[in-house]
């Protein structure tokens, strides 16, 4: 309640008033705070435009085959930027989000989030709701997105999810074991999993592949209380002697003597007159072999022993393979998702091997993601992670091109808080590339590729239209290269850029000259190259003059900067809360023409701005994406219908935007000045019972 002592009873009414008209528009689905503290990397764009800015140094090239990129920067910004480049061009998502633990394991505005916060899953749910619907532009209509979580907000992310990309377009919720011991809870309760959240962008669109299998193998399965498993040769028909090259898959290395006492195995699995078996690492020669398991894991973990036969005859011991995502039997994919390479101690002791260090906790397991990937992808895919943290997204599509022969791409984004971007994803990404000295100083092979490595960056808007189009043109072209994947300078010149792909099929040719004055030269150049060409060129509406490009062959051309600044203008629309401030403004220079000069029409025209502001602050409020209406009309429309306006205001608004209409028209006779005072009233009651501007 401290939070409120300073505020006066009309203060304290107006919220109590908002919360109740919410609670009582607001239907079956997920109801947060909404933005009762902005996040300001997105506030940023209301007054800057996001750019990219490239580090050639950390350029890598191995081939002539298309760049991967690492974006270096918060992944608001670089999805702003790819909203641009990308938009309907990825094949796959994959992020692990902050899964919002209260155990500094999630930032917002500079300040770990913990789970005193009263707002700790608003918090979440506004940062993950802007990168979300951001990542929902960007998937091709057979685009699938896998989100890992665990129980902190698997539940709001569900629905949340539902909300954004759709409920019909839910595809699975895969549980993934990552730690078969688990983590005890206050309860006792050992948590063993997490979840990966899949929704494609279109499910009816959406292909999943499924895991190949060699029929074969179906009868050598057998199943029994604790699951499948696969059958494996006994010691007996192989002998415990046998050299390690040659023992069959599945075979343990233990040797069964009764007379000795070492290491006691007692399980139901054992014949009924033998419950106790000692198990000795030694062959018949009694000479000691390495264990396959710790001695304690033999005992705790019997049950994934084998042994049959008695004391007369002799044992076969052999250990159950549990199932393996490739191996269980049948083409489609499973939705508990396990492997013992999933582990969280393999995973991070893959990087550690990399890095030479621990400079990373609890990455994802590189294994994981690959299965996530191959069951999204084909084989020419752009991959997208834009919480990449330690880069497992990239090594994971290297890998897995590598292990198939495929072409997939990825695109990484990552901040650099703690450097982990400069130390941690580059080195990676760059030695997995380049090859590497492991921590036994073998030398590993790389997987060949390529990556541009780039930093995001904020340009002012200018203080005009104008110029912000100057300065945007001047600074675009890294955009325009990862648009066309093209970023290699061919030629340069003080008013244009000329670039070439890596296996030098196409060029990308940027005009950014404002003038026009040095045109004639680099329609010269564009006449010289016969091969493709993808030509950009300052305009200050979004249409090109093609007629310039006479004598120019084999090429498209799009202008710029306008088609940049539209998506922008979008996004700050979609995200940014409007701004109130200018409504209080407004207002009172709308009661100024209309009560002290008796100007209905200047009058009507303010009020007409002012209402339209308050629509939207409305549908924003209520969670709605005012870039789904082109008019305030049908905002106006939709609000009714979601029942968030009654019938009477529904109407009060289409009369009262209709007289606006008329005095920005210049149709003066269409109203009264009556008519336009009962429009101000109307506009002062919704401000105070839609609590505008608190």
């Amino acid at each position: 309640m401290s939070n409120y002592e300073s505020y006066t009873k009309e203060e304290l009414i107006k919220i109590i008033q908002t919360q109740e008209q919410e609670l009582e528009t607001k239907k079956y689905g997920l109801v947060w705070d909404k933005e009762r503290e902005s996040e300001r990397v997105v506030l940023d764009c209301a007054n800057n435009l996001p750019i990219l800015k490239e580090v050639s140094s950390k350029h890598i090239r191995t081939d002539d085959s298309e760049d991967n990129i690492l974006i270096e920067g918060d992944n608001y910004h670089s999805l702003s930027v790819l909203n641009y480049t990308h938009k309907n061009k990825i094949d796959v998502i994959y992020i692990d989000p902050p899964y919002n633990t209260g155990s500094k394991d999630f930032i917002y505005n500079d300040r770990f989030v913990d789970k005193e916060d009263k707002y700790r899953h608003s918090k979440w749910l506004n940062f993950m709701e802007k990168r979300l619907n951001l990542a929902h532009e960007l998937l091709k209509e057979d685009g699938v997105i896998f989100i890992s979580i665990d129980d902190n907000e698997v539940f709001n992310l569900k629905i949340l999810c539902d909300k954004i990309f759709g409920e019909s377009n839910f595809i699975a919720n895969l549980p993934t074991i990552m730690n078969l011991k688990g983590n005890n809870d206050d309860f006792g309760f050992s948590g063993t999993h997490e979840y990966t959240l899949v929704y494609g962008k279109l499910k009816n669109k959406v292909s999943i592949n499924h895991f190949n299998l060699n029929e074969d193998e179906l009868s050598e399965w057998i199943e029994d209380e604790y699951g499948l498993y696969k059958k494996a040769d006994t010691l007996r028909r192989t002998g415990q002697d046998a050299p390690r090259a040659k023992r069959p898959k599945g075979w343990f290395p233990v040797f069964i003597d009764l007379a000795q006492s070492f290491v006691y195995v007692t399980d139901d699995n054992l014949p009924k007159n033998n419950k106790h078996i000692v198990l000795l690492p030694v062959n018949s020669n009694g000479e000691e072999l390495s264990w396959s398991w710790g001695k304690k894991k033999i005992t705790e973990e019997a049950y994934n022993l084998i042994i049959t036969g008695n004391e007369k005859n002799g044992y076969n011991v052999y250990k159950k393979q549990r199932p393996q995502l490739g191996d269980i039997p049948t083409k489609k994919p499973k939705t508990l998702f396990y492997k013992a390479e999933y582990s969280n101690s393999s995973s991070t002791n893959k990087l550690k091997e990399l890095l030479g260090s621990k400079l990373f906790d609890t990455p994802k397991p590189i294994n994981l993601i690959k299965d996530f990937i191959y069951l999204g992808t084909k084989m020419n895919s752009i991959v997208l992670d834009f919480f990449a943290g330690s880069g497992t997204t990239g090594h994971a599509v290297l890998e897995l091109n590598k292990e198939d022969g495929g072409n997939r791409k990825f695109i990484l984004c990552t901040n650099n808080e703690g450097s982990i971007c400069e130390n941690v994803t580059y080195p990676r990404v760059s030695k997995i590339i380049n090859g590497y000295t492991n921590l036994k100083r073998q030398n590993i092979d790389g997987l060949n590729g390529n990556l541009k490595y780039f930093k995001t960056s904020l340009l002012p808007k200018g203080e005009s239209s104008s110029q912000m189009k100057i300065n945007l043109t001047n600074e675009c072209s890294e955009m325009l290269c990862i648009k066309e994947g093209i970023y290699n300078l061919y030629m340069q010149d003080s008013d244009f850029k000329i670039y070439i792909s890596n296996d030098k099929t196409k060029y990308l040719c940027v005009y950014f000259n404002t003038e026009d004055n040095s045109l004639n030269d680099f329609l010269s150049q564009l006449k010289i190259i016969k091969e493709k060409k993808i030509i950009y060129i300052f305009s200050e509406s979004e249409e090109v003059d093609k007629t310039i490009f006479k004598g120019v062959k084999n090429f498209d051309v799009e202008a710029i900067p306008q088609k940049i600044l539209n998506i922008y203008k979008q996004l700050v629309k979609q995200n940014v809360s409007p701004k109130t401030n200018t409504i209080f403004l407004d207002l009172q220079k709308a009661k100024d023409a209309i009560f002290v000069n008796n100007d209905k029409d200047i009058g009507s025209q303010i009020l007409r701005n002012v209402l339209q502001q308050i629509i939207d602050s409305i549908a924003y409020a209520h969670g709605m994406n005012l870039n789904d209406f082109d008019t305030t009309s049908r905002l106006n429309d939709a609000l009714k219908s979601k029942e968030i306006l009654n019938k009477v205001i529904w109407e009060e608004n289409k009369t009262y935007l209709a007289i606006g209409n008329s005095a920005s028209h210049s149709d003066y006779d269409e109203y009264e000045m009556k008519q336009v005072q009962n429009f101000y009233v109307h506009v002062q009651t919704l401000i105070k019972n839609f609590g505008i501007g608190k």
